[in-house]
């Protein structure tokens, strides 16, 4: 799918508003997961490492995802609390980038979330030592069975060390392919509490 070419007219002013209209026609147009979106992390020493993860909800207070606060991306983000994001939706042939400081969602927002999750996955924010070594995959089994068996039919409360996450925006980039590689780029940029939106180059 390949838009007619874009001017800073055609988008909205509020990257947020204009990320909602990309995201809902990658929703209706796309055979993936259109929330999918990599996410993007540095250690101490600068070294960057991306991964695939999910997005739950966006809006105002930023885009939120849940992982485990000791997982390598957890960790990466408490000692660097600034994060990139990447949506990707070949169908479309579009892209959008997201940069933005990271901070933890506030625990009744992650206690709501883990409560919609189905029990398996519930029981695998327990079992699993994210980013850890393991000795094999039995062991791993083992501690799922050793929490299913402690919580039985009870309600399983969230883990301690697993909760949500939010990257709140102070860059956007829009992309939008085209024939010849005169490709359509336009940046949103977040300047004393208001949005700037400038043409790149492709």
């Amino acid at each position: 799918m390949t838009d007619p070419y874009l001017e800073i007219s055609d988008l909205h002013p509020d990257p947020l508003n204009q990320f909602a209209t990309w995201y809902a026609e990658a929703r209706a147009h796309t055979t993936g997961l259109a929330h999918a979106m990599s996410l993007a992390t540095v250690d101490k020493r600068g070294r960057p490492a991306a991964r695939m993860v999910l997005l739950s909800e966006f809006g105002p207070q930023g885009f939120s995802f849940y992982s485990h606060y000791q997982s390598r991306k957890g960790l990466e983000m408490y000692k660097t609390p600034y994060a990139a994001l990447v949506f990707y939706w070949r169908e479309l042939d579009r892209q959008i980038r997201v940069e933005g400081k990271v901070v933890k969602a506030p625990d009744e927002q992650s206690d709501t979330y883990f409560a919609t999750r189905p029990r398996e996955s519930q029981l695998w924010a327990w079992a699993s030592p994210q980013s850890t070594e393991m000795e094999s995959r039995q062991e791993l089994l083992d501690r799922f069975d050793e929490f299913s068996g402690r919580f039985g039919e009870n309600e399983i409360p969230r883990p301690p060390d697993w909760g949500g996450y939010l990257v709140r925006p102070d860059h956007f980039e829009f992309w939008a392919a085209r024939p010849g590689r005169l490709h359509d780029r336009f940046a949103y940029d977040l300047q004393d509490e208001s949005w700037s939106l400038s043409r790149l180059a492709p």
